[in-house]
């Protein structure tokens, strides 16, 4: 008998609901109890076959409360003379199970014997308070079960993927108390019928682990199985722990664990690294990735654009943060190696040299310092350890060298120090500065950077485009020679002639001495400037340097970073490391001072440099000393002197062919090779005529009052409206290229019938800046669920989604329109 206070607490709930109750006793439990109960202001009948005159009584009395007490066999159907008011009003039963099925809120006797089964679930008030905002009167005995495990589970659903996610997090943190509850409260065996029925796991002795084992094994051949819908609903739920951010560490983990139990490694020896490039799960396969796309970049038997492809699929792999560096590097191997196997074998002038040094050479330098920064910071160097080799040589020897003496014979011509392609480096002022100030009234900031070469301000100018609002254009001069930082400061100055001391320092503008900022400053003042390091504005509060850009007209601001770690043999390896360091100081010096109401900003340098990130080899240093009446100053890649004697090692300048005053005489090594000098570095160098040396970047920035910055447009490009098998081949483009003002783009898609998810959700990344159509075209393959087969001969809806920013969340960017029109025969199609 159920205890008699719980059944007086249930008769009293029903009642202050409801003014009548019906209560069924077949068994008699009760009768000599029910005079016991204390059910307040409530007129107690039993009924003693004389249902007729109960049946009066109440619908005669229409404000009293009754409790109708029916013991014994309860006649059915027309029989029943109540049947009408009981249905009306339900019935009470006081047994356990009915009573739970009550307080459940579920009318269905189907579900009594699921309640009777797992009466000890209901043993704890929490457990049953917390089904209780689940139910609904729906619900069928599949789906009560299915809630009891959200419940013990602590599941987000009751949908077989939502338990499963919280086991397989529970499993990759070693733990298994959640399952264990399934286990004691008896819904294990209805758990593993759902992953046999709806997944296809099955075993006789199942457990967590081996699903888990179960389902990575699967997934490194992609689900594949001689019937298609066999592992649709694993292939999508794996999916979706997969690309979900909340779990994949969790998959990183057993996927770990898995690759030791299927032993991966053997079973991917042999396999093309091309057919593995969109298994993204197993470290392993990044790692033969890496090693096998490197050996073909290295013999040049991929293309760029393959190893472009192959490098944005591993994009989506659960290890790409750990190889990111590793992809890069190769990405960048393999554009450098094709662009320097493209070099011409002649550069018909040195305007022409100059020229395509800007638009398309400078790339090839840019590569190498991207190869060589990610290789060096990268956690794993060995991979790429053949193919460093491969392009360090082609670099310095291809590259620096080969290409350098061609460039050198395009010098060979020139008596004067100038071109028609360029204007000198001394004509800074008066071309970008003097035009901007002319009125008196705008304002300019000058930021100079010691050692900026072209390439590095290509990137820096490409940065600040792809900020919101902000505008960036590069063009170039030709740097003063020698290119060393003197003068190259000095030139940028407002001066109407530049002279060299004869040892090289001070450098004299107009006959003042231009060494320091505080000589530049003197200078600076004539024209209502002002001269600054960089560190002094990074240091600065807003509110004091808007002050400060109050004050004067122009504003020189020095920034030092690679010159000072190249000149240094202890610290010149760190070059590519300092560039990096100044990318990221620019645009925030960029970024303070249009705060501080700055509109014209010009970005330059004194000089660019040469850098290989190996020693040279003995043949690129000259054997040759320089002579003449007075060597005043030797120097790596110049000397200074008077009356230097002319040799075929060096190209002789007078000051007046280079566009100095005074009687100096200049002598550059030819091509890029170097004068030996005790205790100096032997990779970072500067001071010569190398196209990297002397095409000194000009940045022009300015800020906009519109935001200008938006994603890449997706179309779904469909080739059918009608799905007439399990899975949905998709096609979209990217429409057009991605630029510094157009951004790539993430998008999900799912296949849905109003909110019910009935595909998995493949997630791709648009991010091609091919300008050719054919290359931002992908494919992408939905496969439909178990759910989908509801919806034969219904419309259904293709949702292109994409991620909501500092969110797990996703919303909508387009969508298309399908009909499901599948003959189930072609499941047994192969």
């Amino acid at each position: 008998m159920t205890d008699l206070t719980s059944v007086q607490d249930a008769l009293q709930s029903r009642l202050a609901a409801q003014r009548v109750v019906f209560w069924h006793d077949p068994n008699e439990e009760y009768t000599a109890d029910l005079d016991a109960l204390d059910l307040g202001a409530v007129d107690v009948i039993r009924v003693q076959d004389d249902e007729f005159g109960v049946k009066s009584t109440i619908l005669a009395d229409h404000t009293s409360k009754y409790l109708v007490y029916r013991s014994g066999v309860i006649p059915h159907g027309t029989a029943n003379w109540l049947l009408d008011l009981e249905l009306a009003y339900g019935v009470f039963t006081a047994d356990r199970t009915s009573m739970l099925q009550q307080e459940l809120g579920l009318s269905d006797p189907a579900l009594l014997p699921v309640i009777e089964e797992h009466q000890k679930f209901f043993a704890a008030n929490s457990r049953k308070q917390a089904l209780v905002k689940l139910l609904s009167d729906g619900d069928d005995a599949a789906l009560l079960r299915a809630k009891m495990c959200q419940v013990l589970v602590k599941a987000s659903g009751n949908k077989l993927t939502d338990i499963v996610r919280e086991l397989v997090v529970e499993n990759a943190a070693g733990k298994h108390a959640r399952f264990d509850d399934l286990v004691t409260f008896g819904l294990s065996q209805f758990f593993w019928d759902g992953l046999a029925s709806i997944y296809k796991y099955a075993s006789t002795t199942p457990t967590i682990d081996d699903f888990v084992l179960w389902m990575f094994s699967r997934a490194i051949e992609d689900f594949s199985s001689t019937t298609p819908d066999e592992f649709r609903n694993i292939r999508s739920d794996f999916n979706a722990l997969r690309y979900d951010v909340r779990t994949q560490d969790v998959m990183t983990t057993l996927a770990s664990r898995a690759s030791d139990a299927l032993d991966v490694k053997t079973r991917i020896e042999h396999r093309d690294y091309r057919e593995l490039a969109n298994v993204t799960i197993f470290e392993e396969i990044d790692r033969k990735v890496i090693v096998d796309l490197a050996a073909a970049v290295a013999t040049q038997s991929v293309t760029p654009r393959e190893v472009a492809e192959i490098v944005r699929q591993r994009q989506h792999s659960l290890w790409s943060a750990k190889y990111t560096k590793l992809y890069k590097a190769i990405q960048s191997a393999s554009e450098l190696l094709t662009e320097i196997a493209g070099l011409p074998h002649a550069i018909a002038t040195a305007a022409v040299g100059l020229e395509k040094y800007q638009s398309d050479w400078f790339r090839i330098d840019q590569h190498y310092r991207w190869f060589t920064y990610a290789h060096q910071t990268a956690d794993f160097q060995k991979p790429l350890e053949a193919l460093k080799a491969e392009v360090d040589k082609q670099y310095a020897n291809k590259y620096l060298y080969d290409f350098g003496g061609r460039w050198q014979q395009a010098l060979e011509p020139l008596s004067e120090w100038k071109s028609p392609a360029l204007a000198p480096q001394a004509k800074f002022y008066d071309n970008h500065v003097a035009p901007v100030v002319k009125d008196g009234r705008t304002k300019v900031v000058v930021i100079i950077s010691d050692g900026m070469r072209y390439e590095v301000a290509e990137e820096l100018a490409s940065t600040v485009r792809s900020e919101n609002r902000f505008d960036a254009s590069l063009s170039a001069v030709l740097g003063s020679l020698p290119s060393y930082t003197q003068l190259g400061m000095a030139s940028l100055l407002p001066q109407s002639s530049l002279e060299l001391d004869p040892v090289g320092l001070p450098v004299l503008a107009d006959g003042k001495p231009t060494n320091g900022t505080a000589n530049r400053d003197k200078i600076l003042q004539s024209v209502k400037g002002h001269a600054i390091t960089a560190a002094q504005v990074l240091a600065m509060p807003g509110s004091e340097l808007r002050e400060l850009y109050t004050k004067h007209q122009i504003f020189y601001v020095y920034h030092d970073r690679i010159d000072a770690a190249g000149d240094s043999a202890s610290t010149e390896r760190t070059v590519f490391e300092a560039a990096e360091e100044t990318l990221r100081e620019l645009l925030q010096l960029v970024k303070k001072w249009t705060n501080a109401n700055a509109t014209n900003i010009l970005i330059t340098a004194d000089h660019g440099f040469l850098y290989q990130d190996i020693p040279l080899e003995q043949a690129y240093y000259l054997s040759e000393s320089p002579q003449g009446d007075a060597v005043t100053k030797t120097n790596r890649r110049y000397v200074l002197g008077r009356s230097l004697k002319p040799s075929p090692s060096f190209m002789t300048f007078t000051s007046a062919q280079v566009g100095l005053v005074g009687d100096i005489d200049i002598q550059i090594p030819k091509s890029i090779h170097r004068i030996p000098q005790p205790g100096a570095g032997t990779r970072y160098v500067h001071g010569g005529a190398s196209l990297q040396e002397i095409v000194v970047p000009v940045i022009t920035v300015n800020k906009k009052r519109k935001s200008d910055v938006r994603y890449v447009n997706v179309d779904l490009m469909p080739e059918t409206d009608k799905i007439t098998t399990g899975q949905l081949a998709v096609k979209l483009l990217q429409r057009e290229a991605v630029t510094d003002k157009i951004r790539p783009r993430q998008v999900r898609l799912g296949l849905y019938v109003g909110d019910t998810l009935i595909s998995d959700q493949p997630i791709l990344t648009f991010d091609s800046a091919s300008d050719n159509q054919r290359d931002r075209y992908q494919k992408s393959v939905l496969y439909l669920t178990q759910d989908a087969d509801q919806y034969n001969n219904r419309p259904v809806e293709l949702r292109l989604e994409e991620p909501i920013p500092n969110t797990t969340q996703w919303k909508l960017l387009s969508k298309g329109n399908y009909t499901i029109k599948r003959s189930f025969t072609t499941d047994f199609d192969f």
